[in-house]
């Protein structure tokens, strides 16, 4: 949980609370992500890739534990533990509708909805927050259909992925394979940009990108 925090650049705890619930003055608020909690501290990749889609939402002002009806629907009707991960709401062209149905059913407040009406058209198309989602996410076909195989951390940079066999999940330049807080350390520590792009064989617009992910992730914690 606490590596989730610090590679989405969440304040800590903020993970274990939308995965597993939390308490507070005696009250018991259940988790977003898992059907209930387990007080298991590790997180599945399935876990990881629906709160990276919930970190778009940590700055619309509503608590996210209101999207636990919708998820707990979205469950239901895909038959799958992490809905907010399927291919079906992502790739068919029918999810988009399934979600927006979803959303009026349980009346989900306009900040958290991941379907909009555009205005003037009844045309669906995907909010903000969930459009920045959807175009980190890299897919493969496997045995189980359509997989979500890497995340960016952040959609604007695209030199920055995750993925989870490579360096044990933690944020990599594509392609290198160099984590950035290796790139991050050494630039601290002096190292010109263009050293650290020749030491790992890697172009100064890699180096740059990973830099400013750094740089984003530790201002948004």
């Amino acid at each position: 949980m606490a590596q989730i925090d610090r590679v989405l650049g969440l304040q800590s705890g903020t993970a274990k609370r939308w995965i597993d619930g939390y308490q507070r003055q005696g009250r018991h608020y259940e988790p977003v992500v898992r059907h209930e909690s387990t007080g298991n501290d590790v997180a599945t990749w399935g876990e990881f890739v629906e709160t990276r889609l919930l970190s778009e939402y940590r700055d619309a002002g509503v608590p996210l534990i209101r999207l636990r009806p919708a998820v707990e629907m979205l469950r239901r009707e895909l038959g799958t533990p992490y809905p907010l991960a399927s291919a079906r709401i992502w790739l068919d062209v029918s999810g988009r509708e399934l979600v927006r149905r979803v959303q009026d059913v349980v009346s989900l407040d306009k900040p958290l909805q991941l379907v909009i009406v555009r205005t003037g058209q009844q045309v669906l198309d995907w909010s903000p927050q969930a459009r920045d989602f959807s175009e980190s996410s890299d897919w493969v076909n496997s045995g189980f259909g359509e997989q979500i195989c890497r995340l960016r951390p952040r959609a604007s940079i695209e030199e920055v992925v995750i993925d989870p066999l490579v360096s044990f999940g933690e944020p990599t330049v594509q392609g290198r394979g160099v984590r950035t807080e290796i790139i991050g350390e050494l630039f601290r520590a002096g190292e010109p940009v263009d050293a650290i792009a020749d030491m790992y064989e890697m172009t100064r617009l890699q180096v740059d990108a990973a830099l400013r992910y750094e740089l984003v992730r530790s201002q948004a914690a």
